[in-house]
Formats: C-alpha cells, structure tokens, sequence
C-alpha cells in the first residue's frame, strides 16, 4: 500500500505522555501545533498530574526520538503510535489504521532524513559515504510513501556534500554517479547536483557514465520540462551532455541517433516539449559563443559615430567590435562611377573581430543625407554591407567554434523532421540570434541549409516564418536576399524563396511592392540568367501596374525579351491585356448566375467570350469554384455584388480581392472556409455596406475589428459563428 508524506499542519491526535509505562485509557482531543523542520510538535494540556495527557507545548526534535513503533499486542488501544524519547513515551492515536501506517512511515522517514543529513554532513571515509549514500537510496526507493520529496530529498543531500567536498577523485565521482542513478530516473537533478554533472561532462566526456546514467536524465528533462529559465542548470546540463556525446569517436553520427530516440520511430513525436527545449539548447549554445562580442558591445562605437566617419583608431577606444552600417542604394548603384580619390583604407582591429572598412568622403555624405535623423536602424541594416566597402570576419576559439558547429548542425537535423519543422521555424522567425552571430560568415553560411529546409516546404505555417514577424523588423528573408548580409550566393536561396510565397498567399500588391521598393534589382538579374519564377515576378509587376516610372517598365520589358521563357511569358502578359481590355470594355450584362457545380475554369471561360464591362452583381452561389477565380474577379471594373454562398473561395483569394476590388459594396461568404486570416483583410474594402458571414470561422475579436474598420457596413450577418 502506498501513503502520502505528511506535511506541515497535516496531523490530528491524541496525545498522552508517561514515564515509561503505558495506561490503556486514550483521550480523544485535536492536534493544535503543527510541524516544525526537522521537528515533531505536539502539546501539552495535562488532565492528571500523574499521567500528563492532552497538548505539548514544547517540540519533539527528531533527534531525540529514539524509536517509533506500532502498538499490536492484544488489548492495546487501536490505532495507537508508541514514540521513545529519552525519559518517556509519548503515545499518538489516529482515525483509522491507514492513518497510523501513514504516520508511522512518514515519522520513520523524517527521522532517516535527519540522520543522513548529520552523516553526511561530516564525511570522514569516502567508503563509508557512499555505502551511506547506497543505502539512503535504497530506503528511497523501497518506501511506501508517494510524495516528490521522498526521491527529491536524498538528491538534495548529495548534491550538498558534493559541493562542500571539491577534492574528489574520477573513481568518487563515478561511484557516486552510479548510486543516486535509480533515483534520477523519475526526478529532476537540482542545481548543485547538474553542476556537478556539467563538470564530469567537461572533464570525462567518453566516460560510460555519460550514456548509460545520464541519457535517461537528459531524455526526461527534454520530455518533461517546462520552462529553462526558472532552471537553467537543467538546460546547461542538456547543453553539456550533447557536446560530450560529439566528443566521442562518431561525433556527430552518435548526437544524430540521441535526437532520433528523442522524436521517435513515427512520424509524429509524442512529446511536445521536446523540440522546443532543444531549440532553447542550441539557442544558448550558440549565444555563449559570441558571449564576449557582446559583452564588449557596448564600448563598441555607436553608429552615429560610425555614420560621421569617426573610425580612425585615435577616435576610437581600442579592442572594441565594430557595427557596421548598410550603405544606400544610391551609394551602391553609384560606387563604381565615383572619380573622387579614395581615402586610404582603415583596419580596425580587436582582440576578436577584424574589420576593414574603405570609405569614401562623398560616399559618406551621400550616406549621412539619406539616413536624415541619429535613430539606430534596425537589426539588418546594422550588418548588411556591400562587399566593395567592407569585409567583416569573427575568429572563434577552438572550443567555441566546435561548440557552434555541434549545435547548427543540431538544428539542421531538427529541420529535417516534417512535424517538427512548423514549430521550428515559429521559433526562429523572430531571429533570436546576436547580430555578431549573423555577421559571422561561417555561421550563416551553415544555418543556410534550414533556411532551405523552410523555403522548400509547401505548407504555409511553413515558409510563411520566412517573412518577417512583424511589420518594421526584417526577417529571414531579407536576410538571405541579395544584398544581405547572410547571402552568399547569386540569389538561388532568394529565388526559391521567392517561389514558394509566390504560390501560396502571396501573389499581392503588397509583396510585389515591397519586392519592386528593395530588390528589383535581383529581381532582374534572375530573370535575366532565365529564372522562371523572377521572370513570373516581373510579368505581375507590369500587369498589376506595380512599376511607375516608363524608363524601368522598358527595362523591365527588355530584360523579359532577353531569355525565351521571359519572351514567352511576356506574350502571354501581352494577349491577357488585350483579354481584359476586351473584357473591360462597356457592355455586356449588369448581372450574372453561373450555374451550380460551375468550376474555376467554367467561369475563366465564361469571362473570356465577351465584355463584362457593365457587370455589377455575380452570383457564383453553390457553384465548385475556389480562391483560384479570384484572379479573374479582380479583372471586373464594375463589379459591386459578389455572391460566393456555399463555395470553396478562401483566405488567398479574399486577400487578392481586398487589394483589387476595393469598390466592392455587397459580398456573401456565407458558408465558405475563410477564416479570421482572410476576413481581416476585408478591413480595406470601404466601401462594403452588406457582408454575409453566417456559418464561417469568424472569430468575436475579428468581428469587432471589421466593424471599427468598415464605416459603410449597416447589414451583417454572423449567424452560426463565435460571434454571433
């Protein structure tokens, strides 16, 4: 039978205290003073003089209990405890004999733990210690009390005397190692304990010990803990075991196989915790790599100094890392026809980093102009250099260097799990990287490969993380875009990238926008070596009129008609435009039904037979047709009534209709799949003053938004949704 430990305030008895002689009348009474540490506290309130019997008012010290027994001899009262202390006896009755064994046990194990503690206080002889430490665990383990601190105690007293004994030999370490094992299979080690663990991990990292007693510790805690930074000993002991384990002869290969074990042979990983503790791992890892850049960063010169060309080594305090500053297009795209001397190049030097850095006197007015206020820019722009001004590499250690490569490759397995790589890439969207690790060349260039991972896979909580977490902060995709400072490459990584936003949601004004604003450029010189995707990109910016300026729509143009693909997709851009032009021109009907179970294609070829330009209401109720039709609605000029009841249209193509139809003044959704992702977009169309959402996934919040946001709307329709 299993009990529960009895804590503070717990016990309820009776009470009667003699010299050594027992008196077979029980008084029933309540237990008014509670537990002390370390001590039993009982009260006296005597009822005979002879025999004290009632409450204590002094305490029992553990200590001083000498022996604790059940009373089972016949005629003895029930339930009854008999404790032996010096000059007396004190007697405790319970409730029922489940209570009684569950004091007696919780008193015989108090009494234990307070002789351990006393024992190991004051080690003599390591033999003895730790044949006392074998048998503290065994009454751990063998007890029939259910309570955390049963396991937790002992561990406590162990991990005290390691710390107050440092003069241990390999072989004490070992021992001791082996022996609390057992009790570290369903507890967390504690602080002192894991540092002692990190220390062994340190200096005997092909120890046996290491796999065979601290794998199953390492596995729980992954599984199993919440929050590293309420113990971030723990973390720091994961973070120990995994280097120990890429020290052995197979390295990474036996780090490899841990984090298969730590996933599972399924597809799916039954533990939750898992990847994000190990992402918390690698993530510390990494950072102590750069711990002394960025302690040293703040003596570092600002980049206000920076910007006012304050790099001569007298300006500046010595061994210091430098920031550096993204230069202006205007300065980039002009750099090679500039005539003004040079002045000579300055090294700046450090302990850690080195930095050469060419500067130009026009080049730094044209750079102070462009910036026009002293505010810092952001993370990217902090790092992103052209190469034909600067060059920047950051010496690691040995050992950091290792460590950097232990943990980036961890992160490349772990993005290699299809059900792991949504969560990760959640994790790392918001960069959680010190900007010295994204300005080390080494470090980008590995981390590459889950960037990759990312751009390859077609789910859009996926390859959505690539963008940046917020509007304002540049993301991944800046970063490795050329021009960035994690580019390395002609723009491989950027392009696919490119691709898979393009075919999912991203097909907007927005992010053609965005794209036309900062990397044209690339744009256009990947479509020039023949990359499809950059050659489509090209084609919606002429289509969706994203270019303004003639002279850069004729070198678009001249860049399409350079490559066969781009002088293809070009005349398909051409015979669409003579399309709409024949589709918008005044004409044809004011309304339209397509029939039901009328798909995408049905309605393409519909709109392609005639001039749709007075058409005002379309119903495309009941009908099979998606979010891919939104491609042809946003090509009606006249369009003010849509119906799209009980169709498949979703959250993309009421993204595309939002930019496009912005006139839009009735539109049913009732009964399609969008979702709060696209219904938020609506927020720009302010023109709707009826809009249908019976039966959609539209959220309290939502509603409340679009209505705040939609001065126009007067009928609303939210039946059958959550905020209805």
């Amino acid at each position: 039978m299993r009990y529960k430990l009895l804590q503070e305030g717990d016990i309820q008895v009776c009470v009667i205290r003699h010299p050594r002689t027992f008196l077979s009348k029980i008084l029933t009474s309540k237990f008014l003073r509670r537990w002390e540490p370390h001590h039993l506290t009982l009260a006296d309130n005597s009822v005979a003089s002879a025999t004290p019997t009632g409450y204590m008012e002094n305490s029992i010290s553990y200590s001083a209990i000498e022996d604790v027994q059940l009373l089972s001899w016949e005629n003895a009262p029930k339930y009854c405890l008999q404790l032996t202390i010096p000059g007396g006896t004190v007697l405790l009755q319970a409730a029922n004999s489940y209570l009684r064994d569950q004091w007696f046990h919780s008193l015989q194990w108090k009494k234990k733990i307070y002789k351990y503690k006393k024992v190991l206080s004051n080690p003599s002889r390591w033999e003895v210690v730790l044949k006392e430490i074998r048998t503290l665990v065994d009454m751990a383990l063998t007890s029939p009390l259910q309570d955390d601190s049963i396991h937790q105690a002992p561990l406590e007293i162990v991990s005290k005397l390691l710390s107050e004994n440092n003069n241990l030999t390999t072989q004490d370490h070992e021992s001791i190692i082996v022996a609390i094992a057992p009790l570290l299979e369903n507890n967390h080690p504690p602080p002192d304990l894991c540092e002692f663990f990190c220390k062994h991990c340190r200096e005997r990292p092909r120890s046996m010990v290491v796999i065979e007693v601290f794998t199953p510790v390492v596995q729980r805690i992954l599984k199993h803990n919440m929050d590293f930074g309420k113990c971030p000993r723990l973390r720091l002991f994961t973070q120990e075991y995994i280097l120990s384990l890429n020290e052995l002869n197979a390295g990474m290969e036996v780090v490899k196989k841990f984090i298969h074990s730590m996933h599972g042979p399924t597809g799916q990983c039954p533990h939750p915790r898992v990847l994000p503790n190990l992402v918390a791992v690698c993530l510390a890892a990494i950072y102590s790599c750069y711990e002394e850049f960025i302690n040293s960063r703040d003596n570092s010169p600002s980049l206000k100094e920076i910007r006012n060309g304050c790099q001569q080594q007298c300006d500046r305090k010595p061994n210091l890392p430098l920031r550096l500053l993204h230069t202006s297009p205007d300065l980039v795209s002009q750099e090679a026809t500039l005539t003004e001397p040079r002045l000579k190049p300055v090294i700046v030097t450090s302990s850690e980093i080195h930095v050469e850095v060419e500067r130009n006197n026009t080049a730094n007015q044209k750079m102070t102009a462009g910036m026009g206020n002293d505010s810092e820019p952001n993370l990217i722009d902090c790092l992103m250099v052209s190469p034909t001004c600067s060059t920047i590499s950051i010496e690691l250690s040995a050992q950091a260097d290792r460590i950097l490569g232990c943990y980036v490759e961890i992160l490349k397995m772990l993005s290699d799990y299809d059900d792991w790589r949504p969560a990760l890439a959640s994790l790392l969207q918001p960069i959680p990287f010190p900007k010295e690790a994204l300005a080390h060349e080494k470090f980008t260039k590995e981390l590459k490969y889950v960037i990759q991972r990312f751009a390859e896979d077609p789910r859009q909580e996926v390859h959505s993380c690539l963008l940046s977490v917020r509007a304002g902060k540049d993301g991944w995709f800046q970063l490795y875009s050329p021009g960035g400072v994690a580019c390395d490459d002609d723009g491989e990584l950027f392009a696919s990238m490119v691709h898979i936003l393009m075919g999912s949601c991203y097909k907007t004004k927005k992010f053609l926008l965005s794209l036309a604003e900062n990397k044209l450029g690339p744009c256009m010189l990947l479509a020039l070596r023949g990359n499809q995707t950059m050659v489509e990109i090209l084609c919606l910016m002429l289509e969706y009129n994203i270019i303004d300026n003639n002279d850069t729509q004729l070198q678009i143009i001249s860049t399409l008609e350079s490559t066969d693909v781009g002088k293809r997709m070009y005349e398909q851009l051409c015979e669409r435009q003579r399309e709409l032009k024949e589709l918008q021109r005044k004409g044809g009907p004011t309304r339209l039904t397509l029939p039901s179970k009328s798909t995408d294609a049905d309605l393409a070829r519909l709109l392609s037979s005639g001039s749709f330009g007075n058409l005002e209401n379309l119903s495309l109720a009941f009908t099979n047709v998606t979010s891919a039709c939104a491609e042809h609605l946003i090509k009606l000029p006249s369009l003010k009534q849509l119906n799209l009841w009980s169709t498949q249209f979703g959250d993309a193509g009421l993204r595309l209709l939002s930019e496009h139809l912005t006139m839009l003044q009735v539109l049913n959704l009732c009964e399609t799949p969008v979702t709060d992702a696209g219904l938020l977009a609506l927020s720009s169309m302010k023109s709707l003053c009826s809009l249908n959402m019976n039966s959609t996934k539209l959220s309290a919040d939502t509603y409340e938004d679009l209505k705040a946001k939609l001065p126009n709307l007067k009928e609303v329709d939210v039946r059958y949704t959550e905020a209805w």
